[in-house]
């Protein structure tokens, strides 16, 4: 039972009983509560910041092994790419050199991702910088395995060409020489016969007889038949793939029309003068992707190693060339 309060009346000279009222009793009850809820909040401020609950630890846990697996996932891309770089160089070292292809250039293999935020959603965390650099890594590695996709099945194709093309590479010399005898001029800079200054000589010049027959170096399709006295004279270009294509100048007449699918071997027209030119030659011609290269690294399917060896120094000498 509750204990009643009472106080001393000086007037009456008694004890007399404590009666609250009900403001008081309010006033007391709005009180406790205040003081209640004010200690109240502060525990649960000292528990939020100073313990963790099931759950939180839970998650940090978690949040700690995630970490930890972004950290192995990082070290297994730097692997990954080490190992897409060594497939990358065999790729350009190896396998377009044996179809003769252009290697992909890195500016090409090497580019960034688009996107100024990107990793905007990433930012903001405690570990943002190893979500954001691994993101970078795999969105980079996943481009260039895509690149190197599409270079494998460009491979493949080549592969299955393999036959076709080799039919179409420009690889026997134009006309007859097996004794390497009817090489003029070659391939570099050469004095010019008409103004005797040194000029750049993008052919081969082979000396013979006017009427001598004129071969057709790989398959192919005749691309240009031109009779002119002027420059190359009568002239025929054939396209035969593969980004080559070869020329023939100086003809005293051609064989073939424009359009016309030849084989290597085919007669194609003989030797003349005509044009720019100081004597019954041949001037000859190989373009690969629309660039002058040296034809003579590419008389090797009627020639020995000796032989070959032999006509790329005869194809070296400074010397004059016939047009």
């Amino acid at each position: 039972m509750k204990k009643a309060k009472y106080f001393y009346d000086k007037k009456t000279l008694s004890f007399k009983r404590i009666e609250k009222t009900w403001k008081t009793r309010l006033k007391n009850i709005l009180v406790f509560l205040s003081a209640s809820s004010f200690f109240g909040l502060l525990m649960v401020i000292a528990a939020f910041n100073f313990f963790d609950s099931p759950k939180e630890k839970m998650l940090k846990r978690e949040l700690d092994k995630l970490a930890l697996e972004y950290e192995l996932m990082d070290k297994d891309l730097v692997q990954l790419a080490a190992v897409l770089e060594n497939i990358k160089d065999r790729d350009d070292n190896i396998y377009r050199v044996i179809f003769e292809a252009d290697p992909i250039p890195n500016s090409i293999r090497k580019a960034g991702i688009g996107g100024v935020n990107r990793y905007k959603d990433l930012e903001g965390f405690d570990n943002s910088d190893l979500l954001i650099s691994t993101s970078k890594k795999i969105d980079q590695i996943s481009k260039q395995l895509y690149i190197q996709s599409k270079s494998f099945d460009e491979v493949i194709d080549m592969a299955l060409k393999k036959s076709e093309m080799m039919a179409s590479i420009p690889a026997i010399q134009p006309v007859k020489n097996k004794e390497l005898k009817r090489i003029a001029s070659g391939y570099g800079r050469r004095i010019d016969p008409y103004y005797k200054k040194l000029k750049f000589h993008y052919g081969v010049d082979f000396s013979a007889p006017k009427g001598t027959p004129i071969y057709a170096t790989g398959n192919g399709t005749v691309d240009k038949v031109k009779k002119s006295r002027r420059g190359f004279g009568n002239h025929v270009v054939i396209n035969h793939g593969f980004g080559y294509e070869s020329l023939y100048a100086h003809m005293t007449k051609y064989t073939v029309r424009k359009g016309q699918k030849v084989k290597r071997g085919d007669i194609i027209g003989y030797v003349g003068s005509t044009g720019k030119s100081t004597a019954p030659h041949l001037h000859y011609e190989v373009h690969k992707d629309g660039k002058k290269i040296n034809p003579a690294y590419y008389f090797h399917n009627d020639l020995s190693p000796e032989e070959f060896d032999r006509m790329l120094e005869l194809s070296s000498q400074e010397n004059q060339s016939f047009d």
